[in-house]
């Protein structure tokens, strides 16, 4: 009980993981709400589907500058402009739905979430003490799959009963409210934010590829399991999906608390890697609801135990100080594979079927991460100044 005590009494933890919160929390809100809007005013079917392309786009490119700027400018003066560029802008639909407004305003939105994605994982590597690093982590996750949990329907369920434009308010303020949060963080020395050297990309790379491999699978389900499986009750696995990430993620960072990091990502790699094939199986009609929930259960499981170990191990690799970097390509991977996910699976089951597609997933998720362990350096380990 001291432990968990002690968790929630860190200085800066809770505002950070409030902080990263409010971000997901508004761009849940808004991420199926925004294309839906765009068709109600007459855009194209290609302008609904860029709008998210572009917000992405733009969140990986800042994510890939984040290590520069946080070395330049620090965690909560990042943490707050990436409120202002992701919170008030949503206003400005309001305003516009032409094309280059809507491009130019996801773009703008895209900047402030990857500002915020990267400085809040920093923040908790930076802030929490190596004895609870683990269990800091997984209350990261466990924040912001709440917060999405929870927007997600609820944008689209106050644009089905009202209109799109109190979503887009909400929108504004919630992710705007990260700044009451922001602006509680403790200023970090000179030494953890500015000591650090530069690490090698090639340093990063299995974390960033192993939960850049685990993301591919969940951007293809999430993007096609409802129409591979119609019929079946596609909701509620992946609201249990959802919840089981979350135990994943938590329990994770507790084991790795006592054991060390790592330990138990290729077993998250290898649950997550297993469940894609029951899935494979019930987009052939070999299965039914409960094989679905089932899969849910361990796909989500496995994949929450992955996010929270190759963070982990990002940070052990890019040792004291770079918190940043490590963060960096973490949320890279993570962003980068769920976006490839869609994308590539959805192709192989334009041309092989939605079976394959999930097949090709459960090869795919731990071949790659051993790859990129074969092909990249030995663990650096973290100094324990």
């Amino acid at each position: 009980m001291a432990e968990q005590q002690g968790l929630f009494t860190v200085r800066g933890l809770i505002p950070a993981w409030s902080t990263s919160a409010a971000a997901f929390g508004g761009f849940s809100l808004l991420l199926p709400v925004v294309p839906w809007a765009i068709a109600e005013a007459g855009g194209s079917d290609m302008l609904a589907g860029s709008v998210t392309a572009v917000f992405m786009f733009t969140t990986v490119l800042t994510q890939l500058a984040m290590p520069r700027l946080l070395r330049a400018f620090g965690h909560r003066a990042t943490l707050v402009a990436g409120c202002l560029f992701l919170g008030p802008p949503s206003l400005l639909f309001l305003v516009s739905m032409a094309p280059a407004a809507v491009l130019g305003i996801s773009a703008l939105r895209g900047i402030g979430f990857g500002m915020i994605t990267v400085a809040a994982a920093a923040l908790v590597g930076e802030l929490a003490p190596p004895r609870l690093l683990g269990r800091a982590t997984g209350m990261l996750g466990i924040a912001i799959a709440a917060s999405q949990t929870i927007g997600l329907p609820a944008g689209l369920a106050i644009a089905e009963r009202f209109s799109t434009t109190p979503v887009f308010v909400l929108g504004a303020i919630i992710s705007s409210a990260g700044l009451l949060a922001a602006i509680r963080l403790p200023r970090l020395t000179a030494k953890q934010s500015r000591t650090a050297r530069r690490v090698p990309p090639v340093v990063l790379l299995f974390p960033l590829v192993a939960v850049g491999a685990g993301a591919i699978a969940y951007g293809g389900l999430t993007s096609l399991l409802r129409i591979a499986v119609a019929g079946l009750p596609v909701a509620a696995a992946l609201a249990v999906l959802s919840a089981a990430s979350l135990i994943g993620r938590y329990a994770a960072g507790s084991v790795a608390d006592r054991i060390g990091a790592g330990k138990l990502l290729p077993v998250g790699l290898g649950l997550a890697g297993l469940a894609m094939i029951p899935f494979a199986l019930v987009a052939d009609d070999r299965g039914g609801a409960i094989l679905l929930i089932v899969a849910a259960i361990a796909f989500g499981f496995g994949f929450g135990v992955v996010q929270n170990e190759a963070l982990l191990v990002a940070f052990s690799r890019a040792g004291a100080g770079n918190t940043g970097s490590a963060s960096a390509a973490w949320n890279i991977g993570f962003d980068a594979g769920t976006g490839a996910g869609s994308f590539a699976l959805g192709a192989v089951a334009a041309v092989a079927g939605y079976s394959a597609a999930f097949a090709a997933a459960a090869v795919l998720v731990p071949a790659l991460p051993l790859l990129a362990r074969l092909a990249g350096p030995s663990e650096r380990p973290r100094p324990t100044t």
